[in-house]
Parts: C-alpha cells; sequence; structure tokens
C-alpha cells in the first residue's frame, strides 16, 4: 500500500520511504534516510542525514533522529543512527548519530522513548527498554534489554547497564548498573533485585533467590568485587542468569555502582 505523505512535508527525493506509513504535516527528512514499512511520523519531526529506522515505529511531535553529535570529535563524518521495529517515541525525543565515520547509534526494538529523553552519540540500547520523562543518556554507553529508566535518569558517559535492571527516579550515575537490580539515590546504591522484571520474562523464583545471594556477595560483603565474583562462582548455583552477572562485573571498564 502506498504512503500517505502530507505535501506539506518536506521530504529529500533521495530519502527511502516504505509502504503503508503516514507522514503529516511539516516533518522534515533529509537526503540520506531510509523509514521502513508502517510507521507513522507525527508534526514537526526532523530525520536528519545518517537515519535507518525499520518498520512500525510511531514517532511523535518535535523529535530529532538523527541529530548531530554533542561531541568535540564530531568532524562532520558520515555515521548512522539505526533504529529498529516497533519503537515508540514520544514528544521532544532527541537521538544523535554516531560521531565518527562507520560508526552507529543503535535503538533496538520494541522500546518507549518518553517525553523530552535523550539517546546521545555512539550509545547501544537492546530491546524492550523504557526511558522515562526527562532521561538522558549520554555518549558511549551500553544498555542491555528490558531496562527501565525511570523520569529524570542521566547516565554518564561510557557507563553500562545490564538487561533487567531499573534505575529510579532523578538517579545520576557514573558507573556500571549491573543485571537484575534496582539502582538509585544520592549517591546511587543497590536496592535490591528487580524481581518483577524477573518474573515477566518467565526467570524462576528458585533462580531469583539465586540471584539474590549473588547480589548480597557483591553489595553486602566486605569482600573486593574480585573476590565477590569468586565467591559467586564457588557459591552460587550455576545458571545463564548467575553467569550474565559474573560476565558483566568482569568486563566493567568504569567500575560498578557502590563499588571501586
Amino acid at each position: 500500500m502506498a504512503s500517505e505523505i502530507s505535501p506539506k512535508a518536506e521530504i529529500s527525493p533521495k530519502a527511502r520511504i516504505g509502504n503503508n506509513c503516514k507522514i503529516f504535516p511539516f516533518v522534515y527528512i533529509e537526503d540520506d534516510v531510509v523509514i521502513g514499512d508502517n510507521c507513522i511520523i507525527f508534526p514537526f519531526v526532523s530525520i536528519l542525514n545518517g537515519t535507518r529506522m525499520g518498520a512500525h515505529n510511531k514517532v511523535h511531535q518535535g523529535s530529532v533522529l538523527g541529530a548531530l553529535p554533542q561531541d568535540f570529535h564530531f568532524c562532520g563524518e558520515k555515521s548512522e543512527l539505526i533504529i529498529g521495529d516497533n519503537n515508540i517515541i514520544r514528544e521532544n525525543v532527541v537521538i544523535n548519530r554516531a560521531t565518527h565515520r562507520g560508526c552507529q547509534t543503535v535503538i533496538g526494538n520494541d522500546n518507549f522513548l518518553l517525553e523530552g529523553a535523550h539517546i546521545s552519540h555512539d550509545t547501544k540500547v537492546g530491546n524492550h527498554c523504557v526511558f522515562g520523562y526527562g532521561t538522558k543518556i549520554a555518549g558511549d554507553c551500553e544498555i542491555g534489554n528490558g531496562v527501565i529508566f525511570s523520569s529524570s535518569v542521566i547516565e554518564n558517559a561510557r557507563t553500562r547497564v545490564g538487561e533487567g535492571a531499573m534505575i529510579q527516579a532523578g538517579t545520576t550515575f557514573s558507573r556500571d548498573v549491573p543485571p537484575y537490580i534496582i539502582a538509585g539515590g544520592t549517591p546511587v546504591k543497590f536496592s535490591g533485585i528487580n524481581n518483577t522484571m524477573m518474573t515477566s520474562y518467565g526467570i524462576s523464583d528458585k533462580v531469583q533467590k539465586h540471584i539474590a545471594n549473588a547480589y548480597r556477595l557483591v553489595f553486602n560483603g566486605q569482600n573486593s568485587v574480585f573476590d565477590a565474583v569468586l565467591q559467586i562462582n564457588d557459591q552460587v548455583p550455576d545458571s545463564q542468569e548467575i553467569r550474565n552477572i559474573v560476565n558483566f562485573i568482569n568486563s566493567t571498564k568504569a567500575g560498578i555502582i557502590g563499588k571501586l
């Protein structure tokens, strides 16, 4: 089915628009843009060079996709913003493309970005994530699947959030947040495990107890993170979720919250 495009939208003839899209008045789309099938682009949205969007996305008023990186190292190189399928991008969201040639900012599938969220250059976002009102994600961050950011969260540059984690409202953090936990406060700290998310993802009560035990060793013990990981390997029954925790902690560069 042909797309429904308002004559009041300004769209480059070089842009590639999929089938059955609806594009409202006053949308601005530049040359080097690809939009998949069945997308809805509401008024006053700007979609800029380097943006590649999949199918069934909804982009609401005032959002800017593929904005130039807010990075002092940016020299005008050609880079990309990759957006998957079934994302809802609400009003006044800004997502920057990557800084350097050949690099990408990536947003996966089935994410929900609420009003005023900002995803900066070179950040990688998984699937099924929620970004609350006014949440700001700095450059070069990594965010796993099923992460929930409450309102007005600030994630500083080059940090990671593991899958299934939840960040409470108003939190600012500069270290990695491991998988399956709730983090919040000033300074940010471990506030328990995210049972609601894990249950919704089919993680058994037994494994959830193992995850809670693993994090007691990390956050409540007197040992270093290195020793806590050794204890997890020795004391906590193995599962994919426990391996995810151990691998995440072992690969941290910024350190994890609450621990140097």
